[in-house]
């Protein structure tokens, strides 16, 4: 890996420059016809935008080069990675490395990029180190050799950002009716409040849902109570919010459709909750022990001398009893029949194996404190307050 040397131009790209690469050329002559091609690698960054992309690419001892193409504009991608190849005098059989981070054009690039043979990694944005110390310029070249520099160093063993799993493209796309569903929702709650929000400035407070089945009639009461230019924005609102509410309901039946055919299976459904209580059911003096041993407020220790574990009881706040309670209780409802009945069966079993241990008692002549020793020489013994 390049090592940075102190240069004032190399503060902000940490990449040599084409002067004081031409001047640190110490290359053997070659001889005519002689093959100057290396096997070598080529390390590849993308800053994307919605027109232009910024190319920057190196091989870790030299000045990066640095292309714009357009947007998605995959032939020109492939070119420029050419050139850069072709800069570094690399064999055609190089290894590329490439990286951009994660952004709104998704996972169509790297897939692109892994079938030309490119070693591609996407990364999270929020895991780029930043300098918060100063203001620092931020710029689509200095962006783009940033992340040339991260990718050097992620090669080189360092953790410097997270790198984000490939989804398959069925996982991706089975995404599609969540994220609109929950759009949509947002979008009839915009709605609903912005028809409430123009009623109130003519004192009109709806005492029914708005958009819902009394919605229209509520409305037909009310409607000549508001200006036309304001009925008919009104109007259009609800216009909107009923189409809304349509899509949603059609998506809604869609996923319960795919949760029937079992293509979206849900953790609350009745026959997992039905499986789950006669597993329960089963092994019912199992669980209970489990239970019983898990709720005793006790702490494990070995016995100097002894061959044996004993259990050393620990007194619990009120407060931390009472809620352990509640929660003894809940769980003895929630386990079914089984669960209640070997319940106390289990904690009898549980209290024959528990055995407390013995109480250490302290020392006559043990100097810990007054109140075990006494009053000390020459200090008179204080009597006890009396009573009102």
């Amino acid at each position: 890996m390049y090592d940075y040397p102190s240069h004032p131009r190399l503060a902000r790209t940490g990449f040599p420059t084409s002067r004081q690469e031409d001047g640190n050329d110490d290359d053997p002559e070659v001889l005519p016809g002689k093959d100057t091609a290396k096997a070598g690698e080529l390390y590849i960054s993308f800053e994307l935008a919605d027109k232009k992309w910024k190319v920057t690419a190196s091989d870790g001892c030299r000045s990066p080069s640095r292309y714009n193409v357009d947007a998605g504009h995959t032939t020109a991608v492939a070119d420029c990675i050419r050139k850069a190849a072709e800069r570094c005098k690399f064999k055609p059989s190089f290894k590329a490395h490439s990286c951009y981070q994660a952004g709104r054009d998704g996972w169509w690039l790297h897939r692109w990029l892994v079938q030309q043979g490119v070693d591609n990694i996407v990364v999270d944005s929020a895991s780029i180190e930043v300098n918060r110390r100063a203001r620092r310029a931020k710029t689509e070249r200095l962006d783009g050799d940033k992340l040339l520099a991260m990718l050097l160093r992620h090669h080189g063993g360092e953790r410097v950002w997270s790198v984000l799993r490939e989804p398959t493209p069925e996982d991706e796309d089975a995404r599609r009716t969540h994220r609109e569903l929950a759009r949509l929702t947002s979008e009839r709650t915009a709605h609903m409040n912005r028809i409430g929000s123009l009623l109130v400035l003519h004192n009109l407070r709806p005492n029914v849902i708005v958009g819902g089945r009394d919605w229209a009639a509520w409305w037909e009461r009310h409607r000549e109570q508001v200006p036309p230019v304001l009925r008919a924005e009104v109007e259009r609102e609800s216009a909107r919010l009923s189409l809304v509410k349509q899509q949603v309901k059609a998506l809604e039946a869609e996923r319960r459709l795919e949760v029937e055919a079992g293509k979206q299976p849900l953790g609350g459904t009745p026959d997992s909750a039905a499986g789950n209580r006669s597993q329960d059911s089963l092994g019912a003096g199992q669980g209970a022990l489990r239970l019983a041993a898990l709720c005793q407020p006790a702490r494990t220790r070995r016995q100097s001398g002894s061959g044996t574990h004993a259990v050393r009881q620990w007194r619990q706040p009120d407060g931390a009893r009472h809620q352990q309670g509640r929660q003894q209780a809940s769980a003895g409802v929630a386990g079914g029949t089984g669960m209640g009945l070997a319940a106390p069966a289990a904690r009898q079993r549980v209290d024959a194996v528990v055995e407390p241990a013995p109480r250490r008692q302290r020392s006559a002549h043990a100097t810990r404190g007054h109140r075990d020793a006494g009053p000390a020489p020459g200090h008179r013994a204080m009597a006890p307050p009396r009573a009102r």
